[in-house]
């Protein structure tokens, strides 16, 4: 249930309705945007009564909201949430790009595509310390040696780090990562993401395989709960009946997610199709469909890429993209 205030509501009336609904086993969300203030109630609000909440002098509307998830809700929270790391800014109009290998491999190369997608306008460092790969025998990462490099690479350029975790137990060595990444794989692994809501730290949730819009949201809704609002979504292809792709990119997502959620929403079209000539024209057409940002895979020697090598760009493909795509972002729909 949310509640509409009405402007310059009474201080005093507010606490009171606050220590009364805290009476009744309910938690408060509060949301103060530039012209409205909204009280996300949260748990069994079954027993509240609408109408009698709806005359209270300070309750402009009260509306219950059927939907599980309540955080991470534009109804709960209706201005756009904006994600700082650092100096970067995602959500609310900002645009982000992460770039950067699928797989550390060394740091001469890890800091030389720093350098370069650097000087191209990326605004973080992408880069896979842990891999979660389908064979058992693939290249599974440089795991801690991996998140070293990529801390090497920040100190050498300044860019903040993105990278994936894996399992609970590895948190501690995440502790001096910028944005920790929730791949595909794990983003029903609740146990994980109840963790990572403890954490003071943003998060980078990816879509499933084959989830929903709103299973997404209700695995952001598992960090929010824990209490860290700093969620950004990450849109990587869903998988469906085509196989001229490695994945179907669902640019609708943007759009849809914009009407259901205030976190900003990130696309990732080097796994969604997993081949590189076809990244640039679904990043110019991700930011041209409002999107947040974009993660965008890049290495120096694709052909000889230890993983993933098929859907990354040179550095000089990746120069060209972020061209076209801040050619777009004047005329995104938002």
């Amino acid at each position: 249930m949310i509640l509409v205030l009405k402007e310059n509501y009474d201080k005093e009336q507010l606490e009171n309705l606050k220590n009364w609904l805290q009476s009744q086993n309910i938690d408060i969300h509060m949301s103060e945007g530039s012209h409205t203030t909204i009280m996300g109630l949260v748990g069994d609000t079954s027993s509240l009564d609408i109408d009698m909440l709806s005359t209270l002098d300070i309750v402009e509307r009260a509306q219950r909201i059927q939907e599980p998830y309540k955080n991470a809700n534009r109804k709960f929270h209706p201005d756009d949430t904006v994600v700082t790391v650092g100096d970067v800014k995602i959500g609310g109009g900002n645009f982000a790009v992460i770039a950067g290998p699928c797989s550390v491999e060394s740091e001469e190369q890890l800091c030389l595509i720093a350098e370069s997608v650097k000087k191209s306008g990326a605004s973080m460092l992408r880069g896979g310390a842990f891999k979660p790969r389908t064979s058992p025998y693939a290249f599974q990462g440089l795991r801690s040696k991996g998140i070293e490099l990529l801390l090497a690479a920040k100190k050498r350029t300044g860019l903040p780090i993105v990278t994936e975790i894996m399992d609970i137990s590895h948190i501690p060595l995440f502790e001096d990562v910028d944005v920790i990444q929730v791949g595909a794989r794990n983003m029903q692994n609740f146990e994980l993401l109840k963790e990572l809501g403890h954490l003071n730290k943003p998060i980078l949730l990816k879509r499933g395989l084959s989830a929903t819009l709103s299973e997404l949201l209700m695995s952001a809704e598992y960090i929010m709960a824990g209490g860290n609002g700093n969620v950004i979504l990450c849109e990587r292809g869903i998988r469906t009946f085509e196989t001229a792709t490695r994945n179907t990119l669902d640019l609708s997502a943007i759009p849809m997610l914009r009407s259901m959620t205030h976190l900003p929403i990130v696309v990732d079209p080097s796994h969604a199709t997993g081949i590189s000539k076809l990244v640039k024209p679904m990043a110019v057409a991700a930011a041209a469909a409002g999107a947040d940002g974009l993660m965008i895979e890049v290495h120096n020697d694709p052909k000889k890429a230890l993983c993933d090598g098929a859907q990354s760009l040179t550095c000089e493909q990746f120069d060209d993209m972020k061209k076209a795509v801040d050619a777009v972002l004047p005329y995104a729909c938002r």
